[in-house]
């Protein structure tokens, strides 16, 4: 398996803990030094990413993405599109947007070290 193909199964896995709602999953696929910039432009690491998911707030019903374009220099970015639908603290939200996401390769497996999504209206 090449790295595109390694970093596409990383990100599936990804959105497959995302779904399943598996923080032991989304712990071992960040980087110790992973970063995210959210909706609002704030930084947000990787121990407050995991307490979202652990508040027991999240309750994702679909999470799929497709698009990806994966390129690799020694760190892989992938760029695609994915949706989600779901609650989050009460709310509903249905979701589209595309991303980015910085991986790297520590140890012999792929992990994120940042996100970013900007939402498609």
């Amino acid at each position: 398996m090449d790295a595109v193909e390694q970093v596409l199964l990383a990100e599936r896995e990804w959105l497959l803990a995302h779904l399943q709602l598996d923080a032991v999953a989304l712990d071992r696929l960040m980087d110790p030094d992973y970063l995210q910039i959210d909706a609002r432009g704030n930084t947000v690491n990787k121990e407050q990413v995991l307490a979202s998911f652990l508040s027991g707030e999240r309750h994702w019903r679909e999470a799929n993405s497709d698009e990806h374009l994966v390129r690799v220099y020694g760190e892989a970015f992938v760029v695609g599109r994915w949706r989600a639908r779901g609650e989050n603290a009460g709310r509903s939200f249905d979701y589209q947007a595309r991303y980015v996401s910085v991986w790297v390769r520590r140890d012999g497996v792929w992990r994120m070290v940042s996100d970013q999504s900007t939402p498609i209206t």
